[in-house]
C-alpha cells in the first residue's frame, strides 16, 4: 500500500510530496470480539392456524424493533428484542391468545 501526502513550507508556496510503504505485517493485528446480538426469547402461544400466527405477526411488528420466528405446529414464537420480557408478553397477549414466557433461547 502506498500513501502520498503534500507538505508545504510556511515560508514557501512550494509543496513536496513524501510517499509512505506499508506491508501488511507492519499493521497492528486486530483482534475480534463478538459483540452480542439482542436477547433471545421463546414464548408459547395458543396458535391454531394461519391466522393466528398472522395477528403475532401483525402485533410484533406493530411493536417493532422485533426480529422473530414463529413455529406454529410447536405453538412457539422466539423473538431477539431489546423490549422488556412482559413487553413482549403483554404484546403477544393483543392477539387474544393464551401467552406465556418459556424462557431465554441460547444461541445456536
Amino acid at each position: 500500500m502506498s500513501v502520498q501526502t503534500e507538505a508545504a513550507s510556511s515560508n514557501s508556496c512550494c509543496a513536496g510530496t513524501v510517499s509512505v510503504q506499508l506491508s501488511p505485517t507492519s499493521l497492528p493485528s486486530l483482534q475480534l470480539i463478538p459483540v452480542p446480538g439482542p436477547p433471545k426469547h421463546e414464548f408459547f402461544v395458543d396458535m391454531t392456524c394461519e391466522g393466528c400466527s398472522n395477528a403475532v405477526t401483525r402485533v410484533l411488528h406493530r411493536l417493532g424493533g422485533v426480529q422473530f420466528d414463529i413455529d406454529l405446529p410447536n405453538k412457539k414464537v422466539c423473538i431477539n428484542s431489546e423490549h422488556s420480557v412482559d413487553t413482549l408478553l403483554e404484546t403477544l397477549k393483543k392477539t387474544g391468545k393464551n401467552a406465556s414466557y418459556l424462557g431465554e433461547k441460547s444461541a445456536q
